[in-house]
């Protein structure tokens, strides 16, 4: 599809019958899924179906069985988390893997301390953690010195995606952003996300909720049972077809209701 190309027509990534299993249990089957520079791509399906799979394999977690994944239309084969960052993937999971007794600096270059001298270079830390908060607009904290522990759930958040900006990411996978957060506190972080793609970052957000996808996404693509059942423009769907594709793994007449071409659906 021309929505899922960049200007050059290279997706940033693709996956190309990407499986995965553990033991007797397949987790994912066949996984094809391209992901656009510039676009929030939502992913989506119930519990079980290969979600947290997915994005642990695309963040080097997992290795897939067999499949390829293409990044800048190359082959990669991402055997850790830290090879993901060389490239550019960044992923902040759900826990968000803050520390609450240190300060927002800390916690925005811990693992990654800049030195000089022999010495942390408090002032250099201190710096490019405000730029890049500024950057992304992120103004309801008191201080970049205030403990962590002390930030509200949407802060909290907001520091998470700040410290995966930073290093220069080309990709920011979200597992579920706005859970547990309040409507106010949602809205800086769907508004954060909507940032992100307007600078250029490609997106996946990993979310249950439909309002929320309906609100940020450009795309939407849905697993079920570990199969990728549809793939589309969110223009092309509604909440009711997705929640069918994440309950059934198939919506209307398989799919043909919502106008989709056969390239993009697949059924298990």
């Amino acid at each position: 599809m021309s929505d899922t190309t960049t200007t050059a027509g290279q997706p940033l990534l693709q996956l190309r019958g990407v499986s995965k299993h553990f033991g007797p249990v397949q987790a994912l089957t066949d996984i094809d899924l391209d992901v656009p520079h510039g676009q929030i791509t939502a992913l989506c399906g119930d519990n079980g179906a290969g979600k947290s799979v997915l994005v642990r394999t695309i963040s080097g977690i997992h290795q897939p069985d067999r499949g390829q994944m293409l990044w800048e239309g190359h082959p990669v084969h991402i055997h850790s988390p830290r090879e993901a960052s060389r490239l550019g993937i960044e992923t902040v999971y759900q826990d968000l893997a803050l520390a609450d007794n240190l300060d927002i600096v800390q916690n925005m270059f811990l693992g990654r301390e800049r030195l000089r001298r022999g010495l942390l270079d408090e002032d250099d830390m201190e710096r490019t953690a405000a730029q890049t908060l500024s950057d992304l607009r992120v103004t309801t904290v008191r201080s970049i010195r205030q403990p962590v522990g002390s930030l509200s759930g949407g802060q909290r958040q907001s520091v998470a995606v700040a410290k995966a900006v930073m290093w220069h990411s080309k990709l920011v996978i979200l597992d579920e952003p706005t859970a547990a957060l309040g409507v106010v506190q949602t809205g800086m972080v769907l508004a954060l996300i909507r940032r992100l793609r307007d600078s250029g970052l490609a997106v996946i957000v990993i979310s249950h909720n439909l309002n929320d996808v309906f609100a940020i996404a450009d795309r939407i693509a849905v697993l079920y049972l570990g199969h990728m059942v549809v793939q589309a423009s969110v223009s092309d769907l509604d909440r009711q077809r997705v929640v069918e594709y994440m309950t059934t793994g198939t919506a209307g007449r398989n799919g043909q209701e919502a106008g989709l071409a056969p390239a993009e659906r697949s059924q298990p």
